[in-house]
């Protein structure tokens, strides 16, 4: 693995990153290639200098570069490592093809009318990455696949909570409008950054939805795959804790910068490594 792909998921500082520190070398560097594809992919369209017309024609020669990869003759080496692990960990193709799919539709649209919509869009950018993370972690029964998909909803529901201001920042209501209409708080209301009882109260009702797919992810979990998912697990915990700490703060991301810090997310990833090297 080059330093790239290192680099990018250390300067993320992303909960991947702790996570996946504590997998054996060879799944480490392949975590981190699958990481730095991720990334860079998510990249293209979040760049919020350039119009969306660039972001459309580098995604396309992103995608264009990525198939030439997978016949072999790709010029961008990152696309080429990333192959290499593709074939040796067995990966299916289409998560990634569905990313990037996902990724475009933050040009093509910058509201989600219902939940529908939105969980489609979760599935996308967050549970295609679990679908690719688990073919290298390793798991023995088929319903980790359905782990893979929940948890990434969940995730991404998580961080949707956690950005909802940096988000409208950028020009993007991932809440859905329907919901907003529900609790009776407009858009107007969060340009105005109004934090109040029915943005309380619609931000609860999203959480409680992430707190579903993550019931879910763990009815979906076998107790014998639970060792070689731990990084997954780790992750798993990092953004329950981040949940937990957004209904502890009655969401209000309008006012506040809640996170789980550097410090929290080591504590956490040690632990759970501990616990599924030590126990199971």
């Amino acid at each position: 693995m080059s330093d790239e792909s290192k680099i990018i998921a250390k300067e993320s500082k992303s909960s991947f990153y702790y996570a996946f520190s504590l997998l054996e070398k060879p799944k480490r560097e392949a975590m981190n290639t699958v990481y730095a594809f991720c990334r860079k992919t998510d990249d293209i369209v979040d760049d919020g200098n350039e119009p969306d017309e660039l972001k459309y024609e580098k995604l396309r020669k992103w995608r264009n570069e990525f198939e030439k990869a997978l016949r072999g003759n790709s010029e961008i080496q990152l696309l080429n490592r990333l192959v290499v692990y593709i074939q040796q960990f067995n990966i299916p193709l289409d998560p990634f093809f569905e990313l990037i799919a996902g990724v475009e539709m933050d040009l093509q649209r910058k509201r989600f009318l219902t939940f529908d919509d939105l969980s489609n869009y979760c599935y996308l950018v967050a549970s295609t990455v679990g679908l690719m993370c688990i073919e290298i972690f390793g798991y023995k029964n088929s319903s980790t696949k359905d782990y893979a998909v929940n948890l990434g909803k969940a995730m991404q529901l998580t961080n949707i909570l956690r950005d909802v201001k940096k988000d409208y920042e950028n020009g993007r209501i991932y809440l859905p409008l329907n919901d907003m209409q529900m609790f009776n708080y407009t858009e107007e209301d969060l340009k105005n950054k109004i934090y109040n009882p029915h943005f309380y109260n619609l931000m609860k009702f999203q959480a409680e939805r992430a707190q579903y797919f993550f019931n879910k992810a763990n009815e979906s979990l076998q107790l014998e795959d639970k060792r070689s998912l731990f990084a997954a697990r780790a992750m798993q915990h990092i953004y329950y804790r981040l949940l937990k700490k957004l209904e502890a703060e009655n969401f209000d991301v309008i006012n506040k910068n809640i996170k789980v810090n550097k410090v929290e997310k080591v504590s956490i990833a040690l632990g759970v490594w501990a616990k599924y090297s030590l126990v199971y």
